[in-house]
């Protein structure tokens, strides 16, 4: 096994043991349920007891301090329908509700208005904006709704989105060969292939999230290489087999495999043809894209 492979096993069975690695600790939120569970009957709960359920519920999720929680459980409670379109969020009570200073609050809500979560309006106040708003393709809105009601709906889109997405950047790739490049995308074939002899689906999961992410940077459309976040986040919150990725087998392997070999002969036709087929492995996909054509 290389020095590379060994690394990354090693990272990702900490991070599954509750151990977080190098640059880990900004993915997840943070566990402190008692932060929530302290308050008693609050102001927040008196304008609104669903809220202060909801709040409750909410806690307990692991991840970045105060502040990243606080985003992280008003973003789920907005996602998921808790809180409803134009439903007033008072600073206030927030503050109160889940014990934080006014800075986590208001430093939380610009970031949910960075993300079309809410609005922010001089004599008006702080509302939740309806979903039309909301900024979907923003990785922590499409964690929120694929652990929300709406899951079923995000890993539609999420498959018909990367169906559209990832067999252009396997042909764009083609064009762009660098040794660099193609170094890294066998170690992570390499890594899969190790993770799956060895029944371990957390690391063949995060090499195969790189795998695509890498791909879809080296495409050479400086657009699409912002879509390679988007890629990895549905590629992490899947939740099933959707696709040929989501399951480690040996079909899967082999055509990842055969995209690098393809990469490497600059044949952008196979690279394409390989990945069509990966992401149509299995046959939910064919019910939400159709099946490749032959030209």
């Amino acid at each position: 096994m290389s020095t590379l492979a060994h690394t990354m096993m090693t990272a990702a069975r900490a991070t599954d043991s509750g151990l977080a690695g190098p640059g880990d600790l900004d993915r997840y939120p943070y566990a402190e349920a008692s932060v929530a569970d302290r308050v008693g009957a609050s102001a927040w709960e008196s304008a609104d007891p669903e809220l202060g359920r909801v709040g409750r519920r909410a806690a307990g999720s692991r991840g970045r301090g105060l502040h990243g929680q606080l985003v992280q459980q008003l973003g789920q409670m907005i996602v998921s329908g808790d809180l409803g379109a134009d439903r007033p969020l008072v600073p206030e009570e927030i503050g109160q509700r889940f014990e934080v200073s006014r800075t986590v609050v208001r430093e939380s809500l610009r970031v949910l208005e960075a993300k079309g979560l809410v609005s922010a309006r001089p004599n008006v106040g702080t509302r939740v904006r309806p979903v039309s708003d909301w900024n979907l393709l923003d990785p922590d809105i499409i964690e929120w709704r694929a652990f929300g009601p709406q899951r079923d709906d995000q890993r539609r889109e999420l498959s018909e989105l990367r169906w559209t997405i990832e067999p252009l950047a396997a042909r764009l790739a083609a064009g762009h060969g660098r040794d660099d490049v193609q170094q890294r995308l066998g170690d992570m074939v390499e890594i899969m292939g190790h993770a799956m002899g060895q029944g371990d689906v957390l690391t063949f999961s995060r090499a195969d999230a790189e795998f695509h992410s890498l791909l879809i940077q080296v495409a050479g459309n400086r657009m699409l290489e912002h879509l390679s976040g988007i890629v990895s986040a549905a590629l992490q919150v899947s939740g099933g087999p959707v696709t040929g990725c989501d399951r480690p087998n040996e079909t899967s392997l082999a055509l990842h495999g055969r995209i690098v070999d393809a990469l490497a002969t600059g044949d952008g036709a196979a690279a394409e043809t390989a990945m069509r087929q990966l992401l149509t492995v299995h046959p939910e996909v064919e019910r939400v894209v159709p099946a490749p054509r032959e030209h």
